[in-house]
């Protein structure tokens, strides 16, 4: 025997244990990320018929068998999003589940080859949508007509008001809603100017181009226009963009927030929210809401404008981990049992069980 072939069979067992247990380790790590994004509810694609359109939708229920459920209609925020929020929704749908209620929520017009394009609408035509997609829900037997409320986060405080003026709903879960549109952005740019250490050079001359911004909003001023006002520095702004904010601009939830009085209200709000001034949010919805009325507020300091942990948040590396291994994690602690517990305390017309 040569004497060095004993040496080379001992290197190619140990490579071949190694290899094996490389394999089986990527395995193990497939499973728990298939595990822990296996949600226990039912997922099944829906179209819905909207002027002349479909939405494009994921009605997600429950699997406890029941005959009938309540439903949770799901109100965007901003930007292009799809159904499932890039499966970050789903979490939050199994949370309904566990209270019974079903989930129904569908892709922005223009995402995920949804037709038409979302920055062409208005925040009445969105309320219009939602209306829509709850008369379609009220025409189905698995779904219990007066167990109907809306979820909306962000953006959507605009619109939830507009649809429960349209169209009865049962309770509604505001998340993180913002009151006044131009209140809003001033408060979003001097958290963000601040929280990047701004000077005051760069803080003043940042306000002086939103107040241009705005003036030029105020006399419906095209983009062109906008685009030479600011000598070009249009920091991402697109005449779809423009068109969008132009529409809605003026949005102010105050006097729609009327709409939701004697109704269960779950108002949830964010400790490290650079996006809302959740104490005018809060005032604003007390004071509107009077206190006769269903109001719940749930704040979670350690939370993010979109109520992610922002110790997670912040890294992006932490959320993608977060996201594959532990997606319920994602999410501040108490939030997913709050909104369970909320939908489980409603009684079966809607209203909060005492």
């Amino acid at each position: 025997m040569c004497p060095k072939t004993q040496p080379r069979r001992r290197g190619l067992r140990i490579t071949a244990w190694s290899l094996v247990t490389v394999l089986v380790v990527a395995a193990g790590l497939v499973g728990v990320v298939l595990w822990q994004n296996s949600y226990d509810m039912d997922e099944q694609r829906v179209t819905i018929r909207h002027g002349g359109h479909t939405l494009n939708a994921v009605l997600a229920t429950p699997k406890d068998r029941r005959k009938q459920h309540g439903l949770v209609v799901y109100v965007h925020g901003d930007g292009p999003i799809d159904a499932t929020h890039d499966d970050g929704y789903k979490p939050i749908w199994e949370a309904n589940a566990k209270a019974g209620y079903a989930s129904l929520s569908w892709d922005k017009p223009g995402v995920a080859g949804a037709p038409g394009n979302w920055l062409d609408q208005s925040m009445d035509d969105r309320a219009a949508e939602a209306a829509a997609a709850i008369t379609w829900a009220r025409s189905r037997p698995d779904i219990d007509a007066d167990r109907i409320g809306l979820w909306g986060a962000s953006q959507a405080g605009w619109v939830l008001p507009k649809i429960a003026a349209r169209t009865p709903v049962s309770f509604v879960i505001a998340v993180s809603p913002a009151i006044n549109w131009l209140q809003q952005g001033r408060h979003h740019l001097l958290a963000e100017l601040r929280a990047d250490g701004a000077s005051a050079a760069r803080t003043k001359a940042a306000i002086a181009k939103s107040d241009t911004t705005r003036r030029l909003l105020a006399r419906q001023a095209t983009f062109e226009e906008y685009v030479k006002a600011t000598g070009g520095d249009t920091d991402g702004m697109t005449a779809a963009r423009w068109g969008f904010i132009s529409k809605n601009y003026t949005a102010d939830a105050t006097r729609g927030l009327r709409a939701l009085r004697g109704i269960p209200v779950l108002l949830t709000l964010a400790g490290h929210d650079i996006n809302v001034d959740t104490s005018d949010t809060e005032r604003v919805y007390r004071k509107v809401l009077d206190p006769g009325s269903a109001l719940t507020v749930k704040r979670y300091p350690q939370a993010s404008h979109s109520l992610l942990k922002q110790s997670v948040e912040q890294s992006g590396v932490k959320t993608t981990l977060t996201a594959l291994f532990s997606p319920r994690s994602l999410f501040a602690n108490g939030y997913l049992d709050d909104q369970r517990q909320f939908l489980k305390g409603l009684g079966r017309g809607g209203n909060a069980t005492p």
